[in-house]
């Protein structure tokens, strides 16, 4: 039955009706999501062929199962489409010179190529909006990219770009089986939020149901009727998979027949429909439809020629419908289920001598397709060449900075049960290596993990990759209880490489991991440094001054500075760099938690220059959740709260170490009044596990938790979480770490009437932070200093909240300045003075300006307390529609499930005003549902 049409799109009506209108409205974007053999390509080609093309670029772009190191390959392959469509070299956006090299065939018509940037960040960012520009240019435009699920992390990061940024006449519509994507769920890599003004569809296929089959075999068999026995077992058969049906019916011996399907002669799956069509082929045919099967990917016609040894078969093979044609001049199978039946069925003694033709061939290109190379070796059983093509293709995907494919590559020879155990070592060190300065690392994880419990390495190499094991899960992953013991176990190990095992000391002796005492890392730092001073090798040496000038201003020593001046920047060897670049990040983070935010920016600067140089991409990230902190603590809030989000979907693989992220979060959460929020980002950010996270942030987490438990009137649990941090820190002894909470938990034992505790506790945090160079904790101490004192002795309390105040608003920590400034306020209207009233209403108009809303109402409720007016600004002038700063506090609480009584407690209002302004913001919204509600952007 290979005779057989294929039928017009079955079952699929308003799927194609979705697409089509989602087309026909661009800046859009559309995932068309379903598993394989589901119909996703001839959806979207039947919706192509509905949309009147005219003056509308379509631009197809595939991504291929096996793949060499060439980031955003899918889409340049698209973009070479466009160049009858391009304007003249004067319209074009300048930016698009960058994209010569990567387009040759375009090259004349693309502007002068700009200066390459020394930052690959940088540089990479500049790609990407050359590549918006262009599809800009040619716009109306449509962009297909077809199978992403096998997509490289250049071409997910490159669609998130343009999906986040579309340009005005662009269509972005990718598939994908989400079965075999990197992240469930997540096609882009991360989670998508559409922008304002762009069209978003995802589009679920699922398999046909009973009618749906017996539309496609009616069609397939040019049949009104179908017995329903028929279709039913036809449906039970092949599950409702559109391909499979196709298959399963043109392989039907007699279509006339309705008992067909119990008689054809073969199983009726894919394999075997497959089977049955290859039968009709010549020889030669089956050559050429072999060959393709053994390449896997679409290829010229020369080389199927060459691996199936007949250059005759390839037309009967694409007349029979056996092989497709590919964009380029390349030929496949339609399906990669096709591909594999074919494969499958060929006798291993025919396989291995395709595979050593195909090597042949490939070796031959240039440069040679070494991932496709070492899959032939292998399939071909020569274990040499596999070894010699694996290895090389990781080291040139790594130094492309493809991390994810290198990984690949290394964790697929290293699960081969046949790899010969001399080779295990050195291939589980490169990937630990490799694994070290990357973010992907949970199946690297998981293959060391195995592979240690394997017990095959020697005992210097089972430490070293041990040691990398421990570094991957303190740092990448965060998860130091997990870790650390691994690293204690490699330092036995690597009881005969000192140098090694110095590093190890030194990664346990930074303070903010692990619940040793700050004197016992201290001995741990002094150990590493003796047994590092003994080798030559500048790399672990200056690994372990990396980790020295962390400890030193994560501490506050009046040393810090000094010992950060030493890190070897302009060293020559790029691994001393790397060390440099990860010692510089480190300093950003302590820096901004100690309050020296000049210096942690410049920090963050070098550190971001020097790791991308050496393309680590660990400390990098680093440095962007830290900035989060560090633009949070001085009051740079504007976008503040979409900017973390965007990092915190960055870390769906290490979520542990994007704390900060969650830490701001949760204090903008509280600053606003959404106490759930609050409460889960909070835990999030360490107090879901605080002696295995770090330390820091955990304190600071806690200080917010506590802030959270006083608002919503919780003073038994403020204390009980104060109590429980205080601990924590009091055990580490490094109180520069207690800016966040000590004022926080001061007031706690204050209001509930433990004084004394209060003022022990303030005693051993001034002794604790004396001599140290940490402003921020300097500036917590009055601050903390007023809250003791508020209800006793308003007058020396106004004096140390007015000391504390200056000393944040000089640092700059605005928020906490202006939390003090209220302090001061209430002392001062305690003792009668009036002026206090004029500087608690400048103070609500400050938390407001910052989007502290919470604050600004409890400073507006004290105002109101006293009989002092305080008008807020209404909606914008001439427009009566237009929500007021009121109005827009309450359907912000409003959409996130408040109710009216929930509501009255964050904005400090009465019910019966709230309710008034729910109805307000349902009628100019123009929804009847306080559900429909969105929040105010």
């Amino acid at each position: 039955m290979s005779s057989l049409a294929s039928p017009a799109l079955v079952g699929r009506a308003a799927e194609l009706r979705a697409l089509v209108d989602a087309m026909a409205r661009p800046p859009a974007v559309v995932l068309v999501e379903g598993e394989a053999g589901i119909g996703k390509t001839r959806l979207v080609h039947a919706a192509l062929s509905r949309l009147v093309s005219g003056d509308r670029s379509v631009l197809l772009g595939y991504c291929h199962q096996i793949r060499e190191p060439f980031p955003y390959g899918p889409v340049l392959e698209a973009l070479r489409e466009i160049a009858g469509r391009l304007p003249p070299i004067d319209a074009l956006d300048p930016v698009t010179g960058a994209l010569r090299d990567y387009l040759p065939e375009l090259a004349r018509a693309l502007p002068p190529s700009p200066r390459r940037l020394t930052d690959p960040r940088a540089e990479r960012h500049r790609l990407f909006r050359a590549m918006r520009a262009l599809l800009a240019a040619v716009g109306p435009a449509l962009l297909v990219i077809e199978d992403l699920h096998w997509a490289d992390d250049g071409t997910r990061d490159l669609l998130r770009f343009l999906a986040d940024q579309p340009p005005r006449g662009l269509t972005v519509v990718a598939t994908y089986r989400r079965e075999d994507l990197d992240t469930p769920g997540l096609p882009l890599g991360h989670t998508y939020r559409h922008p304002p003004g762009t069209t978003s569809l995802v589009i679920p296929l699922r398999p046909l149901d009973v009618t749906g089959v017996s539309s496609l075999a009616r069609a397939l068999l040019n049949r009104t009727d179908l017995p329903p026995a028929f279709v039913a077992r036809l449906h039970e058969r092949t599950a409702g998979i559109p391909f499979v049906v196709e298959e399963v019916v043109r392989s039907l011996p007699d279509a006339e027949g309705p008992d067909a399907l119990d008689r054809v002669g073969v199983p009726l799956l894919l394999r075997e429909a497959m089977a049955e069509r290859m039968a009709g082929l010549s020889a030669a045919a089956v050559s050429a439809v072999r060959a393709a099967a053994v390449l896997r990917l679409p290829v010229g016609e020369q080389l199927i020629a060459t691996v199936g040894g007949d250059s005759t078969g390839l037309g009967e093979a694409l007349r029979a419908g056996v092989l497709h044609e590919h964009p380029g001049g390349r030929y496949g199978f339609r399906h990669a289920l096709a591909q594999q039946a074919v494969y499958d069925a060929i006798p291993g003694p025919d396989r291995r001598p395709a595979h050593e033709r195909a090597m042949v061939a490939l070796s031959a290109m240039e440069p040679p397709p070494l991932v496709q190379l070492a899959f032939h070796s292998r399939q071909a059983g020569d274990l040499e060449a596999w070894l010699r093509h694996g290895t090389a293709a990781a080291d040139r995907a790594a130094a492309l900075g493809d991390t994810a494919l290198a990984v690949e590559v290394l964790e697929g020879m290293l699960a081969d049960p046949d790899l010969p155990e001399p080779d295990r070592g050195p291939l589980a060190l490169a990937l630990s290596r490799l694994a070290a300065t990357g973010l992907p690392h949970q199946r690297v994880v998981r293959l060391l993990r195995r592979l240690l419990r394997d017990d095959f390495l020697a005992r210097e190499a089972r430490g070293e990759a041990r040691l990398n094991l421990g570094l991957v899960l303190c740092n990448q992953a965060g998860d130091s209880a997990a870790g650390r013991p691994e690293i204690m176990a490699a330092v036995a190990e690597l009881r005969d490489r000192p140098t090694l095992a110095a590093r190890g000391w030194a990664s346990l002796a930074l303070p903010g991991w692990g619940t040793e005492s700050l004197a016992t890392q201290e001995e741990w730092m002094a150990r590493a440094e003796a047994l590092v001073a003994t080798a030559d090798n500048p790399e672990l040496a200056a690994a372990v001054l990396a980790n020295r000038a962390s400890f030193e201003m994560t501490v506050g020593s009046p040393d810090a500075f000094t010992v950060a001046a030493t890190l070897p920047v302009a060293d020559p060897s790029a691994a001393v760099r790397r060390e440099a670049a990860r010692g510089y990040c480190n300093l950003h983070d302590s820096a901004t938690m100690l309050g020296h935010y000049d210096a942690a920016e410049k920090f963050g600067r070098e550190g971001r220059r020097l790791a991308a140089e050496a393309g680590a991409q660990y400390p990098a990230y680093l440095v962007d959740v830290s900035t989060i902190r560090r633009h949070w603590l001085t009051g740079r809030w504007d976008g503040l709260r979409d900017r973390a989000a965007t990092l915190a979907e960055l870390a769906t693989e290490t979520p542990l170490i994007a704390v900060d992220v969650w830490l701001v979060l949760g204090l903008l959460a509280l600053a606003t009044g959404e106490w759930e929020e609050a409460a889960g980002h909070l835990r999030s950010a360490g107090m879901d596990a605080p002696d295995a996270r770090f330390l820091p942030v955990a304190v600071a987490a806690a200080g917010g938790l506590v802030e959270l438990h006083l608002a919503r009137g919780a003073l038994e649990s403020a204390v009980t979480e104060a109590g429980q941090a205080v601990a924590r820190l009091r055990r580490k002894g490094v109180w520069v770490w207690g800016a966040d909470l000590i004022p926080s938990a001061v007031t706690a034992f204050a209001r509930a009437g433990r004084v004394r505790e209060g003022a022990e506790l303030l005693a051993e945090f001034a002794g604790g932070i004396a001599g140290r160079t940490a402003p921020a904790a300097h500036a917590a101490l009055d601050h903390a200093r007023g809250a003791l004192a508020a209800d006793r002795r308003p007058a020396a309390a106004a004096g140390f909240f007015a000391r504390s105040r200056e000393a944040y608003a000089a640092l700059p920590q605005p928020y906490a300045a202006a939390r003090a400034g209220e302090g001061e306020a209430r002392a001062r209207l305690a003792l009668g003075d009036r002026h206090a009233i004029s500087a608690l209403a400048e103070l609500a108009e400050r938390f407001g300006a910052l989007g502290a809303t919470h604050d600004a109402a409890r400073c507006r409720r004290a105002l109101r307390d006293i009989g002092a007016e305080f008008p807020l600004p209404r909606g914008r002038k001439g427009n009566a529609g237009a929500l007021s700063q009121r109005e827009r506090e309450v359907a912000r609480l409003v959409a996130l499930g408040r109710t009216n009584r929930e509501i009255a407690g964050v904005l400090f209002l009465s019910t019966r005003t709230v309710e008034t302004h729910v109805a307000t913001v349902l009628r100019k919204l123009g929804v009847r549902s306080r559900t429909e509600v969105a929040p105010p952007v």
